[in-house]
């Protein structure tokens, strides 16, 4: 009886959870950052590759709002409209946003190359696997039919919009770990290529880990990484070193 009554740390991990684009599937994360250049260019917008990339990780909303506040695309969308962009310009967008991205998230399905290596060892340890992602349910689906299709099939899946919050919110971590069932979140780690989702995990009380070339803050395809020079690619991996210093992971 007195042991249950003392609280002992945990000494093994019991789950790894896993983001998707850019973290297991979609190496340099393209499949939503071009969607949302493309749907403000249905608004006559013009946002580049890059503005678009900053806020990833965030809810598709969040990040169209985040985006929308940057005084200069605010300033853009003004020139258009007449306005600044309103909660209800950020939805049309946001409707404008969906389609396109279930209609193009096949082109950049691809498992990141070791990602099923990687995840095969943590299972091996006995870990179990729980995802979450900046997608909603609607694109969620896709993801995993498509996942399913090249032999991905984690044990939990938690979209943005099933929970009151998403990234930086814990609330999608801590549903997996109703869900799976695990005994502690210390027993826990985040995997993550972007900032809000280090915070997800940091605020969760897990253990987290940055990925700095799979993702979003390199933004290269997988055959770009490869031709990189080993200057460039130390170069890169500093200033991405320096991108999530804020978030504080506990690896990079």
């Amino acid at each position: 009886m007195e042991k249950t009554m003392n609280y002992q740390q945990p000494t093994h991990l019991q789950a790894a959870i896993l983001d998707w684009a850019g973290t297991v599937v979609d190496f340099g994360s393209f499949a939503p950052t071009q969607i949302f250049v493309e749907a403000f260019a249905e608004f006559g917008v013009a946002v580049s590759l890059e503005e678009a990339r900053g806020p990833m990780g965030m809810g598709k909303w969040d990040h169209i709002r985040t985006l929308c506040n940057d005084p200069q695309i605010a300033e853009r969308y003004r020139a258009a409209f007449g306005r600044t962009p309103t909660d209800a310009d950020v939805t049309a967008i946001y409707e404008r946003f969906m389609p396109l991205q279930i209609e193009k998230i096949a082109d950049h399905s691809a498992l990141i190359p070791g990602a099923l290596d990687a995840i095969a060892a943590l299972r091996d340890k006995g870990l179990k696997i729980g995802t979450c992602s900046g997608y909603p349910a609607v694109v969620m689906a896709r993801v995993v039919e498509l996942a399913r299709t090249n032999g991905y099939v984690p044990d939990h899946v938690v979209a943005t919009d099933e929970v009151p919050n998403g990234r930086p919110h814990p609330a999608q971590s801590l549903a997996n770990v109703i869900a799976l069932g695990i005994s502690d979140v210390a027993a826990c780690v985040k995997v993550d290529d972007t900032w809000p989702g280090i915070l997800e995990g940091r605020s969760a009380g897990m253990w987290t880990v940055a990925l700095t070339c799979s993702g979003n803050a390199l933004g290269l395809t997988y055959e770009q990484f490869k031709a990189l020079s080993q200057d460039k690619l130390e170069q890169e991996r500093a200033r991405i070193g320096q991108m999530f210093e804020g978030s504080r992971p506990h690896y990079l």
